[in-house]
C-alpha cells in the first residue's frame, strides 16, 4: 500500500509568515525507509522499530499491537492548523488522510524512531492506541503505522478492532514507563563532532523524559503540541524572541543564580593555595565574604547595608551547603573521594542543549539555530570540564541548589539514578561520545 502525497503548502503563506523566520523547505515529510538490497537484517533505530520488524515478518499484528500500546504513536498534521489549535485551544487537528485506488481512506502514523527530518509545515502530534480507538474518524478504513518502511503494518478500523486497541491500552500504557530511560538512535543520528557533544550535554533531561538522546530532528517526546505546552508552562516561552532570549540565557550561564559559581570560584581560589587541595571551611567562608564585600565596594555599591549583609550571610551558608550535598555525592558515587564540583555551569549547558531542541519542536527556531545552539553547548562544556562524569556532578549540584534544598529527597535520587545510568549504559551517550574534542 502506498502513502499518501505530501499535505499542500498552506496557499500562499510562507515559513517566515507562520514561524516568525525563514527556513529552507525540502521533501522529508514522512519517513521513506528502504529494506536492507542485499537481504539482510534491517538495523532499526531503537529497539522499538526492531522489534516491530520482526513481528512484522512473522505476520504478529496482535504483539504489534501490545507494543504500540505501551509506546504510542505520532501521525502528522498541518503547522497551520497545529498553531491555530495550540492558540486557541479547541479540540485536536485532525489527523493526515489519504485514499487508495480501491476507494479505501487510510490514516499514517510511526513510531517515534522513525520520524523524518524536521518539516517547516508539517509536524507530529504523540497520540495512545486508546486515543486512536476513540478518535480515529468513522471515514477511515484503515490504520497504516510506519508505512513505507521494513516494519510497516496495516490494521482495519472496524469497531472490532477499536475494541482491541482500547483493551490494550486499559492493560499496557502506562505513561510513567515512558521516562527515565536512555533512549539511543542506532541509525538517523548525527555523526561525531560538536553536534553529537551538545545533544549529548542534555542527557540527563532525555533521560528524565525518556526521549532519544542523539536526535537532531526534535518533534518531542509528546509532540508538536506537547512542546509548546511544556515551554510556556515551564519557562515563560510562548514565541520565537521568547525562546531567542531564554536560549541565549542558557548558553551565557546566566540562568542560575550568580551566586552559586562565585562560592565555587572562591574556593578554586583558595585551592592553588595548598598542595592537598583541602580548604578549610572557616577560611572558604571569610574568602566569599572577603571577594563578594571587595567587588561590591569597587563598583562604588553599598557592602554594608541591610540587605548586602543578607546576601554575604546567604553566601556564607552556601558554602555548608555545598560541603554537604559533595559528602553526599561522594557517598553515592556521584564523585570520587576526594572529588569536588568546580562550577555548576552544567546546570544551565544541560538545560540549554534541551531549549535548543524543545525551541524546535515548538517551531520556534531553525535547524540551523538549532544546530548552532548545540554546538555552542558543546564548547562551552568542554572549556569549563574534563570529562562526561565532572560535567553530571555540576548539572546534579545546580538541580539540587535549585530545587532540593537539602531534603535530598526526589529532585536528588531521581537525578542520581540518571548519572549510574548515563555513565554505565553501553550505548549511552557518556560511554559513546568523548568529552574531549578529538
Amino acid at each position: 500500500m502506498s502513502r499518501g502525497e505530501a499535505p499542500e503548502e498552506s496557499g500562499a503563506t510562507s515559513v517566515a509568515e507562520l514561524t516568525g523566520f525563514e527556513e529552507e523547505i525540502h521533501e522529508e515529510f514522512f519517513p521513506n525507509v528502504e529494506p536492507p538490497s542485499d537481504g539482510s537484517r534491517w538495523i532499526a533505530p531503537t529497539d522499538v522499530e526492531q522489534r516491530l520488524y520482526a513481528l512484522s515478518r512473522v505476520d504478529n499484528g496482535y504483539a504489534y499491537l501490545r507494543t504500540l500500546a505501551l509506546e504510542g504513536v505520532y501521525y502528522p498534521v498541518r503547522l497551520d492548523a497545529a498553531m491555530a489549535q495550540a492558540k486557541c485551544g479547541t479540540g485536536d487537528v485532525p489527523l493526515l488522510t489519504f485514499q487508495v485506488p480501491d476507494g479505501r481512506t487510510v490514516a499514517q502514523v510511526y513510531t517515534g524512531g522513525l520520524l523524518p527530518r524536521t518539516h517547516p509545515f508539517l509536524v507530529y502530534e504523540h497520540t495512545t492506541l486508546g486515543a486512536l480507538a476513540h478518535g480515529l474518524p468513522d471515514h477511515v478504513d484503515v490504520l497504516a503505522v510506519n508505512a513505507a518502511t521494513p516494519c510497516e503494518q496495516y490494521f482495519s478500523t472496524d469497531s472490532e478492532e477499536r475494541d482491541t486497541w482500547l483493551d490494550l491500552h486499559q492493560e499496557l500504557f502506562e505513561p510513567a514507563t515512558l521516562a527515565d530511560r536512555v533512549v539511543t538512535l542506532r541509525t538517523g543520528g548525527p555523526g561525531p563532532g560538536d553536534l553529537l557533544h551538545g545533544l549529548a550535554c542534555g542527557a540527563h533531561l532525555c533521560f528524565q523524559n525518556g526521549d532519544a538522546w542523539n536526535t537532531a530532528h526534535w518533534h518531542g517526546g509528546t509532540g508538536y503540541s506537547g512542546e509548546v505546552d511544556r515551554i510556556a508552562d515551564s519557562w515563560g516561552v510562548r514565541g520565537r524572541e521568547d525562546w531567542l532570549a531564554m536560549q541565549e540565557r542558557l548558553l551565557a550561564r546566566e540562568v542560575s543564580p550568580w551566586v552559586w559559581d562565585f562560592v565555587l570560584e572562591a574556593r578554586s581560589a583558595l585551592h592553588a593555595d595548598r598542595a592537598d587541595g583541602l580548604v578549610d571551611p572557616s577560611r572558604w567562608r571569610d574568602e566569599v565574604e572577603r571577594a563578594v564585600r571587595s567587588g561590591a565596594a569597587q563598583q562604588g555599591k553599598d557592602a554594608e547595608g541591610p540587605e548586602f549583609n543578607a546576601l554575604v550571610s546567604h553566601m556564607r551558608s552556601l558554602v555548608g551547603s555545598v560541603l554537604r550535598y559533595e559528602a553526599r555525592f561522594r557517598a553515592d558515587g556521584l564523585l570520587p573521594p576526594d572529588g569536588t564540583v568546580r562550577t555548576v555551569a552544567a546546570w544551565d549547558l544541560g538545560r540549554a542543549s534541551q531549549m535548543a531542541r524543545w525551541g524546535r519542536g515548538a517551531r520556534y527556531a531553525a535547524e540551523a539555530e538549532m544546530h548552532t545552539a548545540l554546538e555552542r553547548v558543546a564548547r562551552t562544556a568542554r572549556a569549563v570540564y574534563r570529562s562526561w562524569a565532572e560535567f553530571s556532578a555540576g548539572y546534579v549540584l545546580g538541580r539540587c541548589l535549585h530545587f532540593d534544598e537539602e531534603a535530598f529527597g526526589s529532585w536528588y535520587t531521581t537525578v542520581l539514578a540518571a548519572h549510574h545510568e548515563l555513565t554505565a549504559h553501553p550505548e549511552g551517550p557518556w560511554r559513546t561520545v568523548p568529552f574531549t574534542a578529538s
